[in-house]
């Protein structure tokens, strides 16, 4: 068994890239709430289609960690057939340990679609009902947890006994659709045993079931459920970080040029945020990491190909501008 830094768990899949020509977007007067709209039963024009192969919340984690050097592992299960091959190799590519990637002959890997409009995406996701089951990972430093199948409440459980049987390893857990849909009660012993969560403003909103907006206040209730670092992200505007003592805000790095694809940006701060503290840095040092990451992933199509190494990111930590900094809230 190797000694690994960093184990992800989670699903994988297949992200096809469509980019679409004609569309329109309608929101409320806050961009809130919007809607990507297309003629209804007419043929649209799409400009191109890119497969990129072993994404997903976790996936795209395990792959950050290892280009930033860690000892890195995926957990998770495929399909039987070509594109599960597909997400195996691409995992290896970026020194990805494949061994706890079960592949079930009776299931095909999933394949999500990502419609591509302008810098923004609207994905359309299917999660096949695997039989999930937790193997013998050893002792990792971290564990990152994130989006898994509506069939997995029971895999959870296991996932929280072997935790509470190794309290040497740090949970890191960053919810997916149906871990919010769980609630709060049916993953009351994840929370519990959560190191760091993540999660941005809106998904901190719907898992506590509030309309607090403010995000140290909805930092400080998600204290309450368990979880010893809240980290909660508001997209281009920056993100904030509490650990009972100290609250933090963290501005984003300026992008050298316009967002181009925006998929994989939370993937990337959030993984990177664990990866850094993995790394034995402080707060500090890893919430001016993260943004650097998402910057990057922002000019690239998909949510890997803009991950960078240490040195890439040691370097733009070198040009950052003076007031690239936490800031300490009250």
């Amino acid at each position: 068994m190797k000694s690994f830094d960093f184990v992800a768990i989670g699903d994988t899949t297949i992200d096809a890239f469509i980019r679409i020509k004609e569309a329109s977007v309608n929101c409320d007067i806050n961009r809130e709430n919007c809607q990507i709209c297309f003629g209804f039963a007419n043929k649209i024009p799409y400009e191109s289609v890119t497969i990129v192969p072993a994404v997903g919340n976790s996936a795209n984690a395990a792959v950050a960690a290892a280009r930033l050097g860690l000892k890195s592992a995926f957990v998770g299960n495929i399909g039987a057939d070509q594109n599960g091959e597909d997400c195996i190799s691409a995992f290896q590519a970026n020194n990805v340990y494949t061994d706890f990637i079960k592949a079930h002959e009776d299931k095909k890997t999933n394949c999500h679609y990502v419609l591509w409009y302008e810098d923004e995406r609207t994905i359309l996701i299917k999660h096949e009902e695997f039989n999930y089951a937790m193997p013998d990972i050893g002792l990792p430093k971290w564990v990152y947890l994130s989006s898994l199948g509506e069939n997995s409440l029971p895999f959870h459980f296991e996932i929280a006994a072997y935790i509470k049987n190794h309290p040497e390893i740090n949970l890191a857990f960053q919810p997916g659709t149906f871990q919010m849909k769980f609630g709060l009660e049916k993953l009351a012993e994840i929370y519990k045993l959560t190191k760091v969560f993540i999660c941005n403003i809106q998904e901190a909103q719907r898992i506590l079931n509030t309309d607090v907006k403010i995000p140290l206040e909805l930092m400080k209730m998600m204290r309450t459920k368990g979880p010893k670092i809240i980290v909660i992200t508001d997209g281009p505007r920056g993100a904030y970080a509490y650990d009972e003592e100290f609250a933090w805000f963290m501005p984003p790095y300026p992008d050298p040029k316009p967002p181009f694809e925006r998929t994989g940006a939370g993937d990337a701060f959030s993984s990177t945020f664990v990866a850094a503290l993995a790394m034995n840095k402080s707060m500090e040092e890893a919430l001016m990491m993260a943004p650097i990451n998402s910057m990057s992933v922002v000019q690239k199509i998909g949510a890997q190909e803009g991950l960078l190494t240490l040195p890439e990111i040691e370097k733009y930590l070198q040009q950052a501008p003076e007031d690239y900094k936490p800031k300490k809230i009250n």
